[in-house]
């Protein structure tokens, strides 16, 4: 950990905890990407000069939530307990109305991803572990397998197509995202770890939420364990909260972008694309893969307010 005496003792205590959950996301992800196979499927057949095919020191990293996925990993995660009885209605109502918020808004509210992950930690608590990677395994059929971008599922294939790991990066549970990962055929997934004692959940975080600076964290901790040249790796996010892991590699992309990262990615002549509307890039290069289904999904309320931003 680089020193870090010249911060006030707040400050040390934050970043220590997200290099913390870095780390430990890290070491989860590789742990669980030792025995994942690799999806072979192949969403089309157009030549692409990026990624470069046998770069091993090469890799890519994909935000979830509203990047890959259509909504929040969390929340849908949230529908299924509910639907097994793991709590009230009473919290169904608020993880529904933080998902509409979520869909309509197309940004992350703080307050609301909070409140999210306490009451995930609280309705985990004691559960085996084992437990909820097989209840992840139905909810990915019953609420997520449906809102994967088409396109952006077609920039992961094409990094594995190229022959290089592709990681899931996000701060839904780690055991959420690995799910997912291993569905997409990707290489493993980095998320929030949630503290276990022989194999039930505490109820408690090691280090914190893998959101924003953590992130970036987590991106130098597995770099370092996989040689990796995060200056040849590619980054995808719609949040300015990555900004932090996308400013880490050579190649950054913003996907369906809100207006925070929108605007920086302009201004540092990043590649930009938008699954919403079916909009072009806003800038050239972005790889041709990426134009499969890329008017699916979404709803028309989304697209009305991403049209009254623009």
């Amino acid at each position: 950990m680089a020193a870090l005496g010249w911060l006030t003792p707040r400050r040390r205590s934050a970043t220590a905890r997200s290099v913390l959950a870095g780390e430990a996301s890290a070491e989860a992800a590789r742990k669980s990407s030792q025995d994942s196979p690799q999806h072979q499927d192949a969403l089309g057949e157009e030549e692409i000069p990026f990624p470069v095919p046998g770069d091993d020191r090469a890799a890519a990293f994909f935000d979830l939530d509203n990047t890959v996925m259509q909504g929040a990993a969390l929340f849908h995660f949230g529908r299924g307990l509910y639907k097994r009885k793991f709590f009230e209605t009473r919290d169904l109502a608020r993880f529904a109305w933080q998902q509409a918020w979520f869909r309509l808004a197309g940004v992350e509210d703080p307050e609301h991803m909070q409140e999210a992950r306490d009451s995930a930690l609280s309705i985990v608590q004691g559960h085996r572990v084992a437990e909820l990677q097989s209840i992840g395994e139905e909810i990915y059929d019953e609420y997520m397998a449906e809102r994967i971008w088409p396109g952006t599922r077609a920039l992961a294939q094409a990094h594995l197509d190229a022959g290089q790991k592709v990681w899931l990066v996000t701060a839904a549970p780690v055991e959420i995202a690995q799910v997912i990962a291993r569905r997409l055929g990707l290489t493993g997934a980095l998320g929030t770890v949630a503290e276990s004692v022989g194999g039930v959940y505490t109820g408690r975080l090691v280090g914190e939420p893998l959101h924003g600076p953590a992130k970036a964290e987590a991106l130098r901790a597995l770099a370092t364990a996989e040689g990796l040249d995060l200056g040849r790796c590619a980054a995808y996010s719609d949040s300015h909260n990555d900004i932090p892991m996308l400013s880490l590699v050579g190649h950054p992309y913003a996907i369906n972008p809100d207006s925070k990262l929108r605007r920086h990615a302009r201004s540092m002549d990043w590649r930009l694309r938008d699954y919403r509307t079916g909009r072009k890039a806003a800038r050239v290069g972005i790889p041709a893969a990426a134009g499969v289904g890329a008017v699916a999904g979404g709803t028309a309320a989304a697209i009305a307010l991403h049209r009254r931003r623009r």
